[in-house]
């Protein structure tokens, strides 16, 4: 049986989830319909919302269900920058960091090609921290330009993790909306979306034990934003469709769960991550840990090797039957270094020769232990193949 190592890319259905969206998928009935199996089913809606909107600590009518993280980023950061451009056509710039996910990069530069945006690239530093000193300098001379800010709250490849009520701090004297992609966080640190000050905060099922195909935008109830789904003006008119009250139910649950473990779990798997850590340095010199003085996800250990290909390090653990992987899943087989490290200032060659492990509900102490007994060959064969894999 494998050694799954790649919880940052999906995890497990858990199985209390998988039987409530399968009780919930045989209640037949559409919730915008008025008849009594219409209302049923939408009344199932209505509980997920509510318990989902107490994980995230938030007002039930703040839970804008969606397909998931990508939707939900997209759904914030065009929405955002249509509702200011259209109260104020100078604000036009989008201020966000490039170590972002490309669920948020890719629309932000959509903007940027078709609608006039103007996109600030904030300052990372070799930790992978955001330089907050320059957003507040920034802020202070431009702050009638700015349209928005979209920051993640935890980075899913280096598990960096940005102060983002530090963030709304900032922006908030020139009521400028903050949205924040949450999805590598939620579930796996503390998150309060009414103590943060968002506008915004997108999250995901299936990074928690929940099913593909189902996220949340969290919307503060102060937000305006225009919709890019337009039909029978669901979810507060934000996101037109027949809502899925199996799904929601299943990720409602999944975030119940997650949250009420995370406490023991959040020690559990830092403690499991710093034994993963500690085993890789003393194997050999050639593995640089990523971010190592940066606050970080108690489960993500990213490094990078001399020398080697992140590729071949995945292909060759992956033969001995541990999976990694070297970076986001959605970016897979997609040639070329980590955008997130050359904007951490690595050169190519380093951020071609890098693989991130992440630790879930499943993983144990053993699983470390293969991993560690299978990278010596899997390191020694990727050298030999130098940086060509």
């Amino acid at each position: 049986m494998s050694v799954y190592l790649d919880y940052a890319a999906t995890t497990p259905l858990r199985k209390e989830v998988f039987d409530c969206y399968v009780e919930h998928l045989q209640t037949l009935g559409n919730p915008s319909s008025v008849h009594s199996s219409g209302q049923l089913v939408r009344r199932a809606l209505e509980e997920a919302r509510e318990s989902l909107a107490k994980s995230v600590d938030c007002n039930r009518s703040e839970v804008i269900f969606t397909s998931g993280g990508t939707e939900s980023d997209n759904l914030a950061i065009k929405g955002l920058f249509w509702q200011r451009v259209a109260e104020d056509a100078k604000r036009t710039v989008i201020i966000s960091a490039a170590t972002e996910h490309h669920a948020s990069i890719d629309p932000m530069e959509w903007l940027e090609k078709h609608d006039g945006a103007e996109i600030l690239w904030l300052p990372v530093d070799d930790q992978g921290a955001v330089d907050l000193l320059f957003l507040e300098q920034y802020l202070s001379a431009n702050h009638s330009k700015v349209a928005l800010i979209n920051l993640m709250w935890a980075n899913n490849e280096t598990g960096v993790i940005t102060d983002i009520e530090k963030v709304v701090t900032l922006a908030r004297p020139y009521e400028i909306p903050v949205h924040s992609d949450a999805i590598a966080a939620f579930g796996h640190i503390p998150i309060s979306f009414s103590e943060s000050g968002l506008a915004a905060m997108s999250i995901s099922a299936h990074k928690i034990g929940g099913p593909v195909g189902a996220g949340a935008l969290i919307v503060s109830r102060a937000t305006k934003l225009v919709s890019i789904i337009h039909g029978g003006g669901q979810e507060r008119g934000m996101r037109s469709g027949t809502m899925n009250a199996p799904v929601a139910k299943a990720f409602a649950l999944a975030a119940e769960l997650a949250i009420a473990e995370l406490s023991e779990e959040y020690s559990r798997l830092e403690a499991l991550r710093n034994k993963l850590v500690q085993g890789v340095k003393e194997i050999t010199p050639l593995a640089r840990l990523t971010a190592e003085l940066s606050p970080r996800m108690p489960h993500n250990a990213h490094f990078s090797f001399d020398g080697c290909s992140g590729d071949s390090l995945l292909f060759l653990l992956d033969q001995q039957g541990v999976c990694v992987s070297v970076g986001s899943a959605c970016q897979a087989g997609v040639n070329g270094p980590s955008h997130v490290l050359v904007a951490m200032g690595r050169t190519p060659s380093q951020a071609n020769g890098c693989i991130r492990m992440t630790l879930g509900k499943q993983s144990t102490e053993a699983d470390v232990d293969a991993f560690l007994h299978a990278l010596p060959k899997a390191l020694d064969g990727a050298l030999r193949a130098g940086m060509t894999g």
